[in-house]
Parts: C-alpha cells; sequence; structure tokens
C-alpha cells in the first residue's frame, strides 16, 4: 500500500517533493527539541489544490496524517512520537507555500499555511504595521499558522495569543471523508477545487471580502483579561475553551490552509527598559503598577533570570549571531542544514550531536556579543525585567520606574537600541540554549523537564522555590516568562541517574497546588496530557482521529481507540501528563523516548 501511495503523491507533487527512508525524512520525523517515529514518507505540496489532493490521497489509503511546518516547536507536536500507531504515517510539510495577502489595507492579512511570521513582519513593516506576534520564544522562523493552531505567542501584552475565527481548512468527518470548510471570510466558490485554485491564484477582490458574521481575527477582549489582576485564574493557557475555535487551538486535527488575522499599527517610537533586582517581590510590585494603573500599557515585559541570562549568552550565542547577521528568515534553513549534517555525522557512527560541539567550540572563540551594562546587570541581579515600551509609554515608564528605581532593592537601564535589542534576543534565544547545554553536557545532565505554566493572575508568590529533595536532583534550573501575563517557561536540566519522571510529577504537584495550568502556550504536544475540555475539542474536529494521533497523550488508534479509556481512568495518578498512553495500556515510552 505504501509503494501505491508514494507513486500516487510523486505524480501530484512532482518526485523531488516526496521523501521516503529515514535519512530523507530526518529533518522532518525528528522534532526541533523532542519526538522522533518512523513515518512512511514526507511530501511537499507546491500549491493548496495539490496539498488537498495529498489529503485525499492520504484518507483513501487511511494513512495518519502529521500536518508540518516550520518544525520548530518545543513540545513535538508536529512530528510523530516514538510507536503504537496502527497506520503508516504521512507527514504534509506546508513550507512552500509561503503566500501573504495584505487585504482591507493591510489591516488584516490571509496567509497560506507556510507563511512565517518572520516573512509577515517584513511585509507589515512598510505600512507600519505589524502581526500578532514578533520574534520571539516561540516564533523564531515559526509559521503563521502554527501559532494560531497552538494558540501561541503573547509576548505582545496588549495582543494575547494568536487566535482567530476566520480559516479555511479540511476535516475528515465521521464517515471518513474528506471535507474542505471556507470559513475565511472570502467568497472563492463552492467546489474545494474552485476555492483552492483561486486562492492558489489570489483570484479575489475587495468585494470577495466579508466579515463572516462578526468573527473575530484577534483575541479582542485580551487587554482588558490580562488588565484583571485580582482574577484567581490566569490570563491564558492552552486548555482554557474560550479561545479554542475550530482552527485556533486545534494543534493539527484538522489541515489548515488558510488563515486570516488582524495587524496592529506599530509604534513610531520605542525604548526599551530593563529592570534588575535580587527581591522578587518587586517585580511582582511593578507588575501589578502597570497593569493596574498604566493608561499605555508596555509592549512587552519579559523576564529573566540571571542563570537564564548566563545560559543564553554562553549556549544560545551561534543562534543570536545568525540571527543577527542572517535574521530570524533563515533560521528553518539553519536548522534543515544541521539536521542533514548530525544524519551523515550519525551514519557513519559519530553520534548526532557533533555539530553541537563543534558551533559551541567556535562561538567560544568569537568576541563576546553582549553589551556591557547588561553583563554588568547579570553579575549583581538575580532576577531581570525587561520592558518594551512606545509612544506615550515611553514617558510613562520613565517616571514611574525614575520615582521607585534604584533603590536598595534594585535598579533600571533605559538601553540605547543596540543594548535593547541585544536584551531581547538573548531572552529569546533561552529554548535553544537550553538544548545545546543538553547536549553538550550529557555526561552531567540526563535530559530537560520543561515546563510551560500559567499562574493565576493574582497570584503574588510567583517565583518558584523548590524544597530540598528537588532541588538536589537538578543542574541547572532556567527560568525566562512573559511576566505580565503571568506565563513563565521553566526548564530543569536534571543531574545524571535522576529519574525525570518522577521529577516532573513532583514538580507539576506544586504547581496544582499554586493554582497553576499548563501548557500556557505552547501546546500540549506529545510531553503533556490534554485536559478534558481540549480532549474533546480534539474529538469534534478530527471524530475518526486520523490528523496529528497521539497529540495531548491521546489515542494513537484509528476512531480513538481504547487509550481513551486508560486516560479518564487513570488521570488522578498521572496529574502532569508524564505517561504515556497508547491503547495498549500504561506504558513509559514518553520518558524513554526523552531519553
Amino acid at each position: 500500500m505504501s509503494e501505491v501511495l508514494i507513486a500516487r503523491l510523486a505524480e501530484i507533487v512532482g518526485s523531488r517533493h516526496v521523501h521516503v527512508g529515514r535519512r530523507a525524512t530526518r529533518r522532518f520525523s525528528t522534532g526541533y527539541r523532542y519526538g522522533e517515529g518512523e513515518i512512511a514518507a514526507a511530501v511537499q505540496p507546491g500549491t493548496l489544490l495539490e496539498q488537498w489532493r495529498v489529503l485525499q490521497a492520504c484518507v483513501d489509503h487511511d494513512v495518519a496524517i502529521i500536518l508540518q511546518a516550520a518544525n520548530t516547536g518545543l513540545t513535538g507536536g508536529s512530528t510523530p512520537f516514538g510507536d503504537g500507531y496502527d497506520r503508516p504515517i504521512v507527514i504534509v510539510s506546508t513550507l512552500r507555500m509561503t503566500r501573504i495577502d495584505l487585504i482591507r489595507d493591510g489591516h488584516q492579512v490571509v496567509c497560506l499555511p507556510g507563511a512565517t511570521l518572520e516573512n509577515l513582519e517584513r511585509r507589515l513593516r512598510p505600512i507600519g504595521r505589524e502581526p500578532h506576534s514578533v520574534i520571539g520564544s516561540s516564533c523564531i522562523g515559526a509559521s503563521v499558522t502554527g501559532g494560531v493552531c497552538n494558540n501561541s505567542g503573547g509576548s505582545l501584552v496588549q495582543r494575547g495569543p494568536a487566535y482567530t475565527q476566520l480559516s479555511l481548512f479540511a476535516r475528515i468527518d465521521a464517515q471518513g471523508r474528506l471535507e474542505l470548510v471556507n470559513h475565511l471570510g472570502v467568497a472563492l466558490g463552492t467546489s474545494p477545487e474552485e476555492i483552492l485554485g483561486r486562492l492558489d491564484r489570489a483570484a479575489y477582490g475587495p468585494s470577495d471580502i466579508h466579515d463572516e458574521n462578526g468573527a473575530w481575527a484577534s483575541d479582542r477582549e485580551y487587554l482588558g483579561h490580562v488588565r484583571d489582576i485580582d482574577a484567581a485564574t490566569p490570563a491564558r493557557f492552552n486548555a482554557d475553551p474560550r479561545r479554542l475555535y475550530e482552527v485556533s487551538g486545534s494543534a493539527g486535527k484538522v489541515a489548515v490552509f488558510a488563515v486570516r488575522l488582524d495587524t496592529f499599527a506599530v509604534e513610531p517610537e520605542e525604548r526599551v527598559f530593563y529592570v534588575g533586582t535580587n527581591d522578587p517581590a518587586v517585580l511582582q510590585s511593578i507588575r501589578r503598577h502597570v497593569l493596574g494603573r498604566f493608561e499605555n500599557l508596555p509592549i512587552a515585559g519579559e523576564y529573566m533570570h540571571a542563570d537564564a541570562f548566563r545560559a543564553a549568552q554562553t549556549y544560545g550565542k551561534d543562534l543570536f549571531l545568525f540571527i543577527r547577521r542572517f535574521g530570524a528568515i533563515n533560521v528553518p534553513r539553519a536548522y534543515a542544514a544541521k539536521s542533514w549534517f548530525d544524519g551523515v555525522t550519525e551514519a557513519v557512527g559519530l553520534g548526532k550531536s557533533v555539530s553541537d560541539h563543534l558551533l559551541q567550540a567556535v562561538t567560544r572563540l568569537l568576541p563576546e556579543h553582549m553589551p556591557a551594562r547588561l553583563i554588568g546587570y547579570r553579575d549583581r541581579y538575580a532576577h531581570h525585567l525587561i520592558f518594551r515600551t512606545g509612544g506615550a509609554g515611553i514617558v510613562e515608564m520613565r517616571d514611574y520606574l525614575s520615582s521607585i528605581l534604584p533603590s536598595e532593592d534594585g535598579a533600571f537601564l533605559e538601553c540605547d537600541d543596540d543594548e535593547g535589542r541585544a536584551a531581547l534576543l538573548n531572552r529569546f534565544v533561552t529554548g535553544g540554549a537550553v538544548v545545546r547545554y543538553r547536549t553538550v553536557h550529557r555526561r552531567t545532565v540526563e535530559d530537560i523537564v520543561a515546563l510551560d505554566v500559567a499562574l493565576p493572575r493574582d497570584a503574588l508568590d510567583w517565583f518558584e522555590r523548590l524544597p530540598s529533595d528537588i532541588e538536589d536532583r537538578i543542574a541547572l534550573k532556567i527560568y525566562v516568562g512573559h511576566f505580565l501575563c503571568h506565563v513563565m517557561h521553566q526548564e530543569y536540566l536534571v543531574h545524571k541517574g535522576q529519574d525525570c519522571e518522577a521529577l516532573e510529577h513532583a514538580l507539576c504537584a506544586l504547581l496544582d497546588a499554586r493554582g497553576a495550568e499548563y501548557p500556557a502556550e505552547h501546546n500540549v504536544g506529545h510531553l503533556y496530557e490534554a485536559k478534558p475540555a481540549l480532549r474533546d475539542f480534539y474529538r469534534s474536529l478530527d471524530p475518526t482521529n486520523a490528523f496529528n494521533p497521539g497529540i495531548g497523550k491521546t489515542s494513537r488508534l484509528r476512531r480513538w481507540a481504547a487509550s481513551e479509556v486508560a486516560n479518564d481512568t487513570d488521570a488522578a495518578s498521572d496529574p502532569c501528563g508524564c505517561l504515556d498512553h497508547t491503547g495498549a495500556g500504561w506504558t513509559d515510552r514518553a520518558h524513554a523516548q526523552r531519553r
């Protein structure tokens, strides 16, 4: 069956865009950070109509389908994860379909499934507009569609996570039939061939665009939502039912062809303020004042612990310099080249970490890239808060910080342009730095336990303090986050020989006691268990479980067979979703895969 299917896929997209075999598919089947599994093929359609025909071929041959864009996710949600699947898997890569259409004078955009945030930024910059997210921990090289499907983003305080009710997607109904759903708010015809053909050609005009019954193209309520600092619930988290809508939050359970999103005016003037303190209560006081009393909210408010600063400065240096020189738009190409090289070294018996050791050795020889004043704050203060402000918010922030700092508890810098860019980029290469640290310290580090946490908006004691029996198992803790939103990315590099799964259970129990939700914005992937509301949402979108089976530790089997029983029965014994449900009973397969 696989050979017949592969031949049909080659007829649709051309043989050069169908990849088979371990080495040829490695960059598709291996996640940037987590996840790896066997696939029958990876296919790269070049048009929306080709994508439709590829999906139809996969449905006809009863294979599982994983839609993938840049493959830069942090939880393994766009690749297979180990074994336990009952069908061959085909990955459909969308990166050849990158067009972005500016509509309504650039106040909205229509993005095809491979369009990246970096490209969207570039398209909007000449007209003084920005997308919902700009370069950040979740969007270095990431796609626009991936952000929407994962409800990710949110470093930009005034805009919230990626969200839209306007999209064009395909789903498989309960009878196993592929159907196209046009809720894009663009009149394109009736049949899938006509709709997709016209969109491929951009054969539509202003008169074809309508409001689709008042549907939103962004989270219009978020600004007020995040300002509610006395609410006992988080501002945003992955399983929040209020922001699960068709493509938004779908995590690959439908096949996206296009999304329509709002854009936002760029501030004509921006300034970065850098706050340092050794008392976490100081930052919480600042957070509550800014959200509760400021007339002009900052554009972003990013937290970074000094240990995270050091790790990013040392182990994220190559990514920092690459983005400075070549732009984030070229990061996916760099990752693909690195994956190819790792595949070669693995094939000849040298392992798959040669590139990391080489890059780390080279970057250690290069001159220091971080500005001196920021390094001074790294050495003096444990807790750092980076405010990106614009317009009238610059004066408001300057006046407020000047009224409370410097003091015994801390100080602040008003950064020049180079310092501001470096501070934000150092913050946002942290995710890659953690992976590099693990790779080059394999003799002393067992693995990473990564938690993406949304704290209640009213939480005062926000900084984590671990009991000694947990602290002693950890070699290095990395804390960063979108501080005004109370979203924290907490990563633990675990001492060699320690049980990562047991540690994760212990950490999640502490979070549960604090009223936290997780994951906050990186999607469940294959690391977290989807909570009941999210699991029900997935099943409603994909009743046959053909798209991205196993996501959120749900069933990997046709029509959600078997493992849902285990999920419902045993969730209490697996509070943070560390264990893997595969339909064959409880296993430690997810933990083994992470190793």
